[in-house]
């Protein structure tokens, strides 16, 4: 027994270390940011209260009989609103001393007289209270996962006028009790509805597992739920690449942690060095880090060298001195990424093969000769893409079979980076050019990037920018509600038979 708890003790850290992994990608959005999800969550707050339906009200006092319908809400005043970051709560939207104008169909009966017209009224010091709760859900979303609401409303007054005034002034007790409470409680099963429901919808629009193009795609499920403080909401994000033709491939995360203690810009985008490690990787077990030139794609100052260099050879390959020539540069290992305060590179090892290829007869090998480059890379972001341009920095021949055959490859050294340079980097950096999507909701991109480079990670601070809004968005995402639905959803058109009154 004591020799299994101290067994349990030893396993302990690891289980902790492993239940944390780190993330490849961590993503944090600051108050400023918070300020401008503000701005649009409360002309779509006010879209979505000026849409409410209240029910028909309808009583009579005495010889009294009314009927109150087709409510309206025709003006929001929502001046005092805040929505601020709360540990274990998360997000908490409060709007203070609100108010709500609204208009109303009424219609009344005393004895003999009937009359009909419509009322103006206004709801004043409103008070909403909205807590949400956001969590990653099963598919690692992020995902407004409960709302609590609380909702009430101060005054509430009516206009009345007509024939009948003073008889509404008499029932307005009544009539705006009524309408207080009614207003007051379908307020917070409005919010609700559009909280987990339709702001959900919104976050369905990140990507979480997507393809990046036809080799490789990307992971970008949460791997907790996130972590909020009074000024931040930081999201761990995966990160990882993964191969098409083996989806399934994990890959182990031994990086460095990012970590972001800037706040200065509304948002803050992290990537460790495993988030490109996992993308070449995922490259490599595709097997399309090989590039092939033949023939009139070989340079031809440096088809001259090569023939010249490899004369003996080819002497005794005649009569196929004329042959074509054939290079094909393959990488060994998947590369690695390097990041550095002072900026971004990327190792790599290759072979590049020269042979010849005679018309109609199996290629001659000329030449196996090892390669090591270093690249240097410069990260950017434009718009929601993250793309990364690279340029050759170091470059490195020698043999494989002998050490006297590298020192005869000291010649090639120049005319091989030449074509890197000239020939090999423009295929690499046309692939990279479409970039990667960064985990956002669409219609909001990015302004004012700034990229960080620090000790095993990069930073990217930017501000946020709504290209479209969030009802825009809403809307093109909406299930589209079946027939049965929409029809019951309808409010009843009021009578105008006295007689139904």
């Amino acid at each position: 027994m004591a020799a299994g708890s101290c067994l349990l003790l030893l396993l302990l850290p690891s289980l902790v270390t492993a239940s944390h992994s780190p993330p490849g990608c961590r993503i944090r959005i600051t108050s400023k940011g918070l300020d401008l999800v503000k701005q649009e969550g409360l002309r779509f707050v006010e879209q979505e209260l000026q849409n409410i339906t209240v029910s028909d009200l309808h009583g009579n006092e005495g010889q009294f009989q009314y009927n109150i319908s087709q409510v309206k809400v025709t003006d929001l005043q929502l001046a005092l609103s805040d929505l601020n970051f709360q540990p274990q709560q998360h997000l908490v939207f409060n709007i203070n001393n609100a108010s709500i104008s609204l208009r109303f169909r009424r219609q009344l009966l005393y004895w003999f007289f009937y009359d009909i017209g419509s009322i103006n009224a206004s709801a004043d010091g409103v008070h909403i209270y909205t807590v949400l709760q956001l969590a990653k859900d099963e598919a690692g979303r992020l995902k407004i996962s409960n709302m609590t609401c609380n909702a009430s409303i101060a005054r509430m007054h009516a206009g009345f006028s007509g024939t009948l005034r003073k008889v509404y002034e008499f029932l307005s007790t009544f009539i705006v009790t009524g309408m207080r409470f009614l207003l007051s409680q379908q307020i917070c099963p409005s919010l609700e509805h559009a909280s987990l429901v339709l702001l959900n919808s919104l976050l369905d629009t990140v990507p979480v597992r997507n393809y990046v193009d036809e080799h490789i795609g990307i992971d970008y499920s949460l791997l907790r739920d996130p972590s909020v403080s009074t000024d931040t909401l930081d999201l761990d994000f995966k990160g990882m690449f993964f191969p098409r033709v083996r989806e399934d491939q994990e890959l182990e995360n031994h990086a460095v942690e990012p970590v972001i203690k800037e706040t200065e810009r509304m948002v803050y985008v992290a990537f460790s060095e495993y988030f490109f490690d996992s993308a070449m990787h995922s490259y490599f077990q595709a097997g399309v880090l090989t590039i092939e030139l033949q023939g009139e794609k070989v340079p031809k100052d440096l088809e001259v060298l090569l023939r010249a260099t490899f004369f003996g050879t080819i002497f005794m390959l005649s009569p196929s001195v004329d042959a074509p020539l054939r290079l094909v540069l393959q990488v060994s290992a998947p590369p690695r990424c390097i990041i550095k305060p002072s900026g971004t590179s990327v190792s790599v090892s290759a072979f590049l093969n020269i042979s010849l290829v005679p018309p109609d007869r199996p290629p001659v090998q000329l030449s196996s000769m090892a390669m090591e480059t270093k690249l240097s890379a410069k990260v950017f972001l434009q718009g929601k893409a993250l793309r990364v341009q690279l340029d050759l920095r170091r470059f490195r021949i020698y043999s494989k079979q002998s050490a006297l055959e590298s020192l005869a490859l000291f010649s090639l050294q120049a005319p091989l980076k030449t074509l890197l340079q000239l020939t090999i980097m423009p295929i690499i950096n046309e692939r990279t050019k479409k970039g990667v999507q960064i985990p956002l909701p669409e219609g909001m991109d990015f302004t004012r990037e700034v990229v960080t480079n620090h000790a095993g990670f990069l930073t990217v601070g930017a501000d946020l920018h709504f290209s479209k809004g969030l009802r825009e968005v809403i809307e093109k995402y909406r299930p589209v509600p079946t027939a049965a639905a929409y029809s019951s959803s309808q409010p009843a058109e009021p009578s105008l038979d006295p007689s139904l009154l």
